[in-house]
């Protein structure tokens, strides 16, 4: 932490003297600018007060009293409105310079208009149409063909599927056993299929008329005719039968079980294909798989693989229909595979291929570019003494490409479309004052300097060809800074100027005025630097999906638009990450208070937070429960918690000046003012601890926002216990004779200024009810809301909260409030004997 502060200490610096010198010219242009305004009559001279005009105690003026007429006070409020007047003037200049530069070197005959009259050509010319070359090359550029590369992901899963299919139909005729499954020259192969294929009651009929047809004959009608058997099954008995007369009755029943066995493994593989069929596709294999021989199913294998190859190198483009593609794979098969198996292959390539072919981002970005450098410039030829364009025709690209030529378009300042854009500047700047008047009254001149600085960073990276503007980034401040209506309105009302001044693609304009306005309303709602951060996430995704939600229907590629939205996304949020990083900064060198920053400042671990807690405990203890107080109060009246909880903790700094001076402190201790026994010299002890602790809030950069708390905490009040004090010694002085002590009213009198806001007039309302809350034991809440309505009553009889804009109907809130967080603080609690109870053992245990 000692390194950090060692390494940040030379910014700090910079930053106060930055600070320092803002202050110094600041003043010396409100100099600069009164002494014109006398000038010209519109101030008065200064003028001393009337001698008779007399002074209040708080050291204040009464009413008027301060001047000898009224007619000063007019003229000084009729020199700030003419001041104020020429500031927005020169805002309204300003900014209508910066964003309306469209309207300096604008042709007044322009594409579209009507010509005046006629013009003739001057001089004989060729001149290229650069308006319409370039529509021609944005049209080859969209027209460009989408350039494809193969995806070998996707060919490497379309082989690996095909190998799968392979693998099962292989599983498949396994389990059907080896075909053929006899010898050839025993039964053909025809023969063999059919015998696999034949039902029960077929083949137990070939059986038998084999085993007839050798058999010896008794009767004739017992034996079964060959003529009654349908072809299959006599070509099959014929070959049996040669076969069983051939060969020994143990080789024929050996033949007779192998043929059982393969049509049981046949039967086996039938009721397993179904399985290999997934429902919502059409099926890849059928019983014909189980048909070819062991040397056609090899074959179709190498064949169907080679294919493949063939098919995935040509390339399957995305949205191809079904028949073409099934067209395409009968012609690779056709011819290639085994004669017989063409539906095997077709199904199985049909069931397995997909699209492989994926757009080629970068090739076609280099095609679409070359195509509109193929695309050859619109050249306009014209010749001394002809008309460029007749008088009431409608001026053309190529009639615009020659006047621009010819230096005859008419080029200069559009000082009507300019006067227009002011207007419209000056209405958005009248609905911004409005805005502020209305959520954040009160602005400085360095807070509107500050708004109106980052509105001209705006038009300033246009003019540098920045690819994106900075709505979000000025959003985000303007809400941190001022709230989410000053951000909201600063970043809508800017988008809304932007497109009429300056010239800015539509996509690029909206995407940046949401996010800009999502940043407005949302950062004067966080609370820490996460949440910006997650915030600048949120506008990144935000301008990104808004990008391509307007550009879809473009007739951009996919790739190409997707990469854009990408990339805007990200300059959404780098804008986020450029306010976030210099939002410290501009804290420092505008004095600004964030809630972020209040929050920061309000951390107990803060250095000079932990030295008041280590030198003044009694005093922190004080502190924390006048922030109880007033954070209570000032969410019930809405005012700014996190200015008040901060402010509060900070009220009281100057008592580490001299802690013992302060009763919190002395611990039970001897009191020093008894010792010193001097009310004077007391009073001046107290009243230190407020110029002390201005002094430490300037050590330590506190924002003024915050140092105003220290003295406007106690306004002019009395310090009454020493100033009765001294009246009595003067009296008790006056009654044996002797010379009286002056007691002055001043010497007694904090120095003020009275509470100027809602949030230090309730902090001063905390501070004063504080010990009397404390010092409350058995009171009931309605004895405790007489005590601070005393107080109260007190503190605005004095008109120590004339300036501070709360009313009699919040002091009445402020009182309820003040005894509910009492009671809070002070219930009652369990009264626990004196004596230790001594439990005794149970019998149980002895």
């Amino acid at each position: 932490m000692k390194l950090l502060q060692r390494l940040t200490q030379p910014l700090e610096t910079q930053g106060l003297r930055a600070r320092q010198l803002w202050t110094k010219w600041e003043t010396q242009l409100h100099q600069i600018t009164d002494q014109h305004l006398r000038q010209h009559s519109l101030l008065p001279v200064a003028r001393s007060p009337h001698p008779s005009s007399g002074q209040s105690k708080s050291g204040q003026s009464n009413g008027s009293s301060g001047q000898p007429n009224g007619h000063v006070i007019r003229n000084v409020s009729s020199g700030t409105a003419s001041r104020s007047s020429l500031l927005v003037a020169a805002t309204v200049l300003v900014i209508t310079s910066a964003i309306g530069h469209r309207f300096y070197n604008a042709p007044k005959l322009d594409v579209g208009k009507a010509a005046p009259q006629t013009i003739v050509a001057p001089a004989s010319a060729t001149v290229e149409d650069a308006k319409a070359t370039e529509e021609k090359r944005k049209v080859a550029r969209r027209e460009a063909t989408s350039v494809l590369m193969l995806d070998q992901a996707i060919n490497q899963k379309i082989e690996q599927a095909i190998q799968q299919q392979l693998n099962q139909a292989n599983e498949l005729r396994q389990l059907a056993g080896g075909f053929p499954f006899a010898k050839t020259a025993t039964l053909s192969n025809s023969v063999q299929t059919y015998l696999r294929k034949a039902s029960a009651q077929d083949w137990s009929e070939v059986v038998m008329a084999v085993n007839q047809a050798t058999r010896p004959r008794k009767r004739a009608s017992q034996e079964l005719k060959p003529t009654a058997l349908d072809a299959n099954q006599q070509k099959a008995f014929a070959e049996l039968r040669s076969h069983r007369r051939a060969v020994s009755a143990a080789d024929y029943i050996a033949l007779v079980d192998t043929i059982n066995e393969a049509r049981s493994q046949y039967q086996a593989a039938l009721k397993s294909l179904p399985k290999l069929v997934l429902p919502e596709t059409t099926p890849v294999f059928d019983a014909s798989l189980l048909d070819l021989s062991n040397s056609e199913w090899r074959r179709l294998q190498t064949r169907l693989l080679q294919a493949v190859d063939r098919i995935l190198a040509q390339g399957i483009p995305s949205g191809l229909p079904q028949p073409l593609l099934a067209e395409a794979v009968r012609l690779q098969v056709t011819d290639w595979v085994p004669t017989g198996t063409e539906t095997i292959a077709t199904n199985l390539l049909l069931a397995s291929l997909q699209p492989n072919l994926v757009h080629d981002e970068t090739q076609t970005r280099l095609s679409a570019e070359r195509a509109a450098q193929d695309v050859k410039p619109e050249i306009v030829t014209i010749k001394q003494g002809e008309a460029i364009v007749y008088a009431g025709e409608s001026i053309t690209t190529a009639d615009f490409a020659l006047l621009d030529h010819f230096k005859l378009s008419r080029r200069g300042v559009d000082w009507v479309g300019l006067i227009g854009f002011g207007v419209v500047v000056g209405g958005a700047v009248g609905i911004y004052w409005l805005v502020e008047r209305r959520f954040h009254p009160g602005m400085r001149r360095r807070d509107r300097t500050l708004i109106v600085l980052l509105t001209l960073s705006t038009p300033l990276l246009v003019a540098l060809n920045v690819p994106s503007t900075n709505l979000s980034a000025i959003g985000l401040l303007v809400g941190s800074f001022y709230g989410s209506p000053l951000g909201i309105a600063v970043a809508a009302l800017l988008a809304f100027c932007l497109p009429l001044g300056t010239v800015l693609p539509w996509s690029h304009l909206l995407s940046s005025a949401a996010g800009g306005i999502l940043c407005g309303y949302m950062a004067g709602r966080l609370r820490s630097r996460e949440e910006l951060a997650l915030l600048g996430a949120a506008v990144g995704v935000l301008q990104g999906a808004l990008y391509l939600a307007l550009n879809v229907v473009s007739g951009v590629g996919i790739y190409t638009l997707l990469g854009a939205t990408v990339i805007h996304g990200l300059i959404g949020l780098a804008w986020s990450i450029v306010a976030i990083g210099v939002s410290p900064y501009l804290e420092q060198l505008f004095d600004l208070v964030t809630t972020i920053r209040l929050v920061e400042l309000s951390n107990p671990n803060r250095p000079l937070l932990k030295k008041l807690a280590a030198k003044t405990p009694g005093t922190f203890q004080h502190t924390l429960f006048v922030a109880t107080l007033a954070e209570a109060a000032a969410r019930a009246l809405g005012c700014n918690v996190e200015l008040v909880r901060t402010g509060t903790l900070y009220h009281d700094i100057g008592k580490m000046h001299d802690p013992l001076g302060f009763i919190e402190n002395q611990m039970g201790g001897p009191n020093k003012h008894d010792l010193i026994d001097n009310p004077w010299k007391s009073a001046a002890i107290i009243k230190k601890h407020v110029t002390e602790g201005i002094v430490m809030a300037r050590k330590y950069r506190l924002p003024k926002a915050v140092q105003s708390f220290i003295p406007e905490h106690q306004g002019t009040m009395l310090i009454a216990y020493f100033y009765h004090q001294a009246q009595q010694r003067s009296q008790e002085a006056v009654a044996q004779g002797k010379p009286a002590p002056t007691v002055n009213d001043a010497d007694f009198q904090y120095d003020g200024p009275a509470p100027r806001s809602r949030e230090t007039g309730v902090v001063m309302l905390a501070d004063s009810c504080e010990a009397a809350l404390r010092s409350l034991k058995d009171a009931t809440p309605k004895e405790a809301l007489a005590m601070i309505n005393k107080i109260l009553r007190a503190r605005w009889q004095d008109q120590q909260l004339a300036n501070s804009g709360l009313t009699r109907e919040d002091m009445s809130k402020i009182a309820t409030v003040f005894v509910e967080v009492w009671q809070q603080s002070n219930h009652q609690r369990i009264a626990y004997p004196s004596k230790p109870i001594n439990i005794q053992p149970s019998a149980s245990k002895v």
